[in-house]
Protein backbone atom coordinates (compact mmCIF):
# COMPACT_ATOMS: atom_id res chain seq x y z
CA UNK A 1 0.00 0.00 0.00
CA UNK A 2 1.57 3.44 -1.06
CA UNK A 3 -0.27 6.06 1.17
CA UNK A 4 0.59 10.07 0.64
CA UNK A 5 -0.12 11.96 3.45
CA UNK A 6 -1.32 15.99 3.34
CA UNK A 7 1.54 18.34 3.32
CA UNK A 8 0.92 20.30 7.18
CA UNK A 9 0.54 23.65 5.74
CA UNK A 10 -1.28 24.34 2.55
CA UNK A 11 0.90 24.42 -0.72
CA UNK A 12 -0.18 26.10 -3.97
CA UNK A 13 -2.04 24.49 -6.26
CA UNK A 14 -2.34 21.25 -3.79
CA UNK A 15 -5.99 20.41 -4.48
CA UNK A 16 -5.51 20.72 -8.07
CA UNK A 17 -2.17 18.47 -7.69
CA UNK A 18 -4.25 16.10 -5.49
CA UNK A 19 -6.84 15.57 -7.67
CA UNK A 20 -4.23 14.78 -10.43
CA UNK A 21 -2.55 12.55 -8.15
CA UNK A 22 -5.98 10.55 -7.52
CA UNK A 23 -6.11 9.91 -11.35
CA UNK A 24 -2.73 8.68 -11.45
CA UNK A 25 -3.90 6.18 -9.39
CA UNK A 26 -3.48 7.14 -5.44
CA UNK A 27 -5.58 4.67 -3.57
CA UNK A 28 -5.10 6.31 0.24
CA UNK A 29 -4.31 9.79 1.49
CA UNK A 30 -4.19 10.82 4.50
CA UNK A 31 -6.00 14.54 5.15
CA UNK A 32 -3.67 15.50 8.02
CA UNK A 33 -3.66 19.51 8.83
CA UNK A 34 -3.34 19.77 12.51
CA UNK A 35 -4.28 23.94 12.34
CA UNK A 36 -7.54 23.59 10.82
CA UNK A 37 -10.33 24.14 12.22
CA UNK A 38 -13.47 22.14 11.24
CA UNK A 39 -14.84 24.38 8.72
CA UNK A 40 -11.81 24.86 7.07
CA UNK A 41 -11.15 21.05 7.10
CA UNK A 42 -14.91 20.66 5.23
CA UNK A 43 -13.72 23.21 2.86
CA UNK A 44 -10.92 21.66 1.88
CA UNK A 45 -12.53 17.98 1.19
CA UNK A 46 -15.46 19.75 -0.71
CA UNK A 47 -12.83 20.73 -3.24
CA UNK A 48 -11.59 17.40 -3.54
CA UNK A 49 -13.64 15.49 -6.65
CA UNK A 50 -16.21 13.46 -4.72
CA UNK A 51 -15.46 10.60 -6.64
CA UNK A 52 -12.44 10.17 -4.49
CA UNK A 53 -13.47 10.98 -0.95
CA UNK A 54 -13.88 7.05 -0.30
CA UNK A 55 -9.30 7.20 -0.79
CA UNK A 56 -9.18 9.68 1.84
CA UNK A 57 -8.03 9.25 5.92
CA UNK A 58 -9.13 11.84 8.36
CA UNK A 59 -6.49 12.79 10.90
CA UNK A 60 -8.86 14.73 12.72
CA UNK A 61 -12.56 15.78 12.73
CA UNK A 62 -13.47 12.23 12.96
CA UNK A 63 -16.95 12.96 13.32
CA UNK A 64 -16.70 14.02 9.10
CA UNK A 65 -17.27 10.36 8.58
CA UNK A 66 -20.57 10.54 9.15
CA UNK A 67 -21.04 13.30 6.24
CA UNK A 68 -18.39 12.67 3.87
CA UNK A 69 -17.99 9.02 2.13
CA UNK A 70 -13.88 8.88 3.42
CA UNK A 71 -11.95 5.90 3.95
CA UNK A 72 -11.47 5.59 7.01
CA UNK A 73 -9.87 7.34 10.37
CA UNK A 74 -6.28 7.63 11.78
CA UNK A 75 -5.05 8.24 15.38
CA UNK A 76 -1.91 10.43 16.21
CA UNK A 77 -0.03 8.79 19.08
CA UNK A 78 -1.50 11.08 21.54
CA UNK A 79 -5.23 10.73 20.55
CA UNK A 80 -4.82 7.02 20.69
CA UNK A 81 -3.16 6.95 24.25
CA UNK A 82 -6.21 9.47 25.32
CA UNK A 83 -9.68 7.48 23.56
CA UNK A 84 -8.80 4.05 22.34
CA UNK A 85 -8.72 2.27 26.37
CA UNK A 86 -12.51 3.85 26.03
CA UNK A 87 -13.05 2.69 22.20
CA UNK A 88 -17.14 2.07 22.11
CA UNK A 89 -17.07 5.75 23.73
CA UNK A 90 -15.43 7.18 21.38
CA UNK A 91 -17.03 5.34 18.18
CA UNK A 92 -20.60 5.39 19.47
CA UNK A 93 -21.33 8.67 17.48
CA UNK A 94 -19.28 7.64 14.52
CA UNK A 95 -20.60 5.38 11.40
CA UNK A 96 -17.59 3.13 10.90
CA UNK A 97 -19.26 0.78 9.04
CA UNK A 98 -16.51 -0.14 6.02
CA UNK A 99 -13.97 2.23 7.38
CA UNK A 100 -10.72 1.74 7.87
CA UNK A 101 -8.75 2.45 11.38
CA UNK A 102 -5.05 3.49 11.51
CA UNK A 103 -3.03 4.61 14.14
CA UNK A 104 0.68 6.06 14.39
CA UNK A 105 3.77 4.40 16.61
CA UNK A 106 7.20 5.35 17.32
CA UNK A 107 7.83 2.19 18.92
CA UNK A 108 7.63 -1.60 17.69
CA UNK A 109 7.32 -3.12 20.97
CA UNK A 110 3.87 -0.05 21.19
CA UNK A 111 2.51 -2.15 18.20
CA UNK A 112 3.31 -5.55 19.61
CA UNK A 113 1.65 -4.36 22.47
CA UNK A 114 -1.63 -2.70 21.10
CA UNK A 115 -4.88 -4.77 21.90
CA UNK A 116 -6.74 -2.52 19.47
CA UNK A 117 -6.85 -4.16 16.10
CA UNK A 118 -6.03 -1.28 14.19
CA UNK A 119 -6.12 -1.63 9.83
CA UNK A 120 -2.61 -1.02 10.02
CA UNK A 121 0.07 1.40 11.83
CA UNK A 122 2.29 3.57 10.81
CA UNK A 123 5.26 3.54 12.30
CA UNK A 124 8.44 6.47 12.25
CA UNK A 125 10.98 7.35 11.34
CA UNK A 126 12.25 4.67 9.29
CA UNK A 127 14.89 6.52 7.64
CA UNK A 128 16.09 10.09 7.70
CA UNK A 129 12.75 12.51 8.24
CA UNK A 130 12.61 15.07 5.02
CA UNK A 131 9.82 16.81 6.66
CA UNK A 132 11.02 17.16 10.10
CA UNK A 133 14.42 18.13 10.29
CA UNK A 134 16.85 16.23 13.01
CA UNK A 135 14.58 13.61 12.86
CA UNK A 136 16.94 10.53 12.48
CA UNK A 137 15.84 7.31 11.04
CA UNK A 138 15.74 4.15 13.31
CA UNK A 139 16.08 1.23 10.07
CA UNK A 140 13.00 -1.02 11.77
CA UNK A 141 13.13 -4.72 11.14
CA UNK A 142 9.47 -5.40 11.60
CA UNK A 143 9.44 -9.10 9.97
CA UNK A 144 8.97 -10.39 12.93
CA UNK A 145 6.26 -8.39 13.95
CA UNK A 146 1.93 -10.29 12.69
CA UNK A 147 0.61 -6.65 12.06
CA UNK A 148 0.33 -4.71 8.98
CA UNK A 149 2.88 -2.05 9.53
CA UNK A 150 3.57 0.88 7.15
CA UNK A 151 6.65 2.72 6.84
CA UNK A 152 7.50 6.42 7.37
CA UNK A 153 10.08 8.98 7.42
CA UNK A 154 12.33 9.49 4.21
CA UNK A 155 10.57 7.93 2.10
CA UNK A 156 11.76 8.63 -0.99
CA UNK A 157 11.88 7.00 -4.87
CA UNK A 158 15.62 5.36 -3.47
CA UNK A 159 14.62 4.40 -0.11
CA UNK A 160 10.85 3.00 -0.92
CA UNK A 161 12.31 0.15 -2.51
CA UNK A 162 14.09 -1.01 0.55
CA UNK A 163 10.66 -1.06 2.84
CA UNK A 164 9.33 -4.99 1.69
CA UNK A 165 12.79 -6.25 2.63
CA UNK A 166 12.22 -4.66 6.34
CA UNK A 167 9.00 -6.26 6.69
CA UNK A 168 6.80 -3.34 5.95
CA UNK A 169 3.35 -3.76 3.97
CA UNK A 170 3.25 -0.33 2.98
CA UNK A 171 4.66 3.38 2.81
CA UNK A 172 3.71 6.77 3.44
CA UNK A 173 4.73 9.68 1.91
CA UNK A 174 4.97 13.27 2.54
CA UNK A 175 8.27 15.37 2.14
CA UNK A 176 9.72 13.93 -0.96
CA UNK A 177 6.91 14.20 -3.28
CA UNK A 178 5.06 17.41 -1.90
CA UNK A 179 8.69 19.17 -2.49
CA UNK A 180 9.19 17.60 -6.15
CA UNK A 181 9.50 19.21 -8.74
CA UNK A 182 6.65 17.12 -10.60
CA UNK A 183 4.69 15.68 -7.28
CA UNK A 184 2.22 13.32 -10.56
CA UNK A 185 5.55 12.61 -11.99
CA UNK A 186 7.40 11.47 -8.70
CA UNK A 187 4.29 9.39 -7.97
CA UNK A 188 4.73 7.36 -10.61
CA UNK A 189 8.05 7.09 -10.08
CA UNK A 190 7.54 6.30 -6.46
CA UNK A 191 4.99 3.47 -7.52
CA UNK A 192 7.43 2.00 -9.88
CA UNK A 193 10.09 1.71 -7.65
CA UNK A 194 7.37 0.51 -4.97
CA UNK A 195 6.45 -2.27 -7.32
Amino acid sequence: MLILISPEKDLKNEISILNQLFEAGLECFHLRKPTYSKEEMVAYLQQIDAKFHNRIVLHSFHELVNTFNVRGIHFSESLRVQYIDHPSKYFMDLNMFGKSISSSFHEIKDIENCYFEFDYHFLSPVFNSISKENYQGRHFDVNKVDKDIIALGGMTSESINQIKDLGFKGAAVLGSLWNAENPVEYFKILKTNFG
